[in-house]
């Protein structure tokens, strides 16, 4: 059978905030039922990087996420913000959060977080080449450590289940499929 995309036939807004915007959309499926009540969450377009210095190690970031309340280990990345590219966006994303600036920048994945419910992309890239250029510039909210790991002890903590974000695990293991 070929599958069909849904019609939308109405949508409604319930939250629009700058971060995220939650609508209820009626639409009629390729069988004619009609699903009068989907939630969409729409949500920006997110950057992350799977980040080497110049001796080859990854760099990874440790924060409080309050949602999941866990410390997480995490690869750096952030919101594109209006008006920026994704590469503009990870490269001032991984100058703020950790004073590190690269030689290359390479995309390696986009990824959507979650097609069913939210409709933005996570675009990922692979940067070679960091020093540490500056302090950083972390926003208000943010707090986060930034540690350097080898390639070898990254594949450890991936084999043991210690980086809890999934999109961050799936871009490491682009990442890492791009070092091999």
């Amino acid at each position: 059978m070929e599958i069909l995309k849904w019609q939308k036939l109405a949508s409604k807004y319930l939250v629009q905030e700058k971060w995220a915007t939650l609508r209820v959309d009626t639409c009629k499926l390729q069988n004619g039922a009609i699903k009068d009540d989907y939630y969409v969450l729409e949500y920006p377009n997110w950057v992350n990087a799977v980040a080497l210095t110049k001796e080859n190690k990854i760099i990874l970031v440790r924060q409080y996420r309050f949602a999941a309340d866990i410390i997480s280990l995490e690869i750096p990345g952030g919101v594109i913000d209006d008006g920026e590219t994704p590469e503009v966006a990870i490269v001032r994303e991984l100058q703020e959060e950790t004073g590190y600036s690269f030689d290359s920048c390479e995309l390696i994945a986009t990824l959507y977080p979650n097609p069913a419910t939210s409709t933005n992309r996570t675009f990922t890239y692979l940067l070679k080449g960091g020093i540490k250029s500056h302090a950083q510039h972390l926003d208000e909210h943010e707090i986060l450590n930034v540690e350097e790991y080898t390639i070898e002890e990254v594949k450890q903590l991936l084999k043991d289940n210690k980086i809890d974000q999934a999109l961050h695990v799936a871009g490491l293991h682009y990442g890492l499929m791009r070092l091999s």
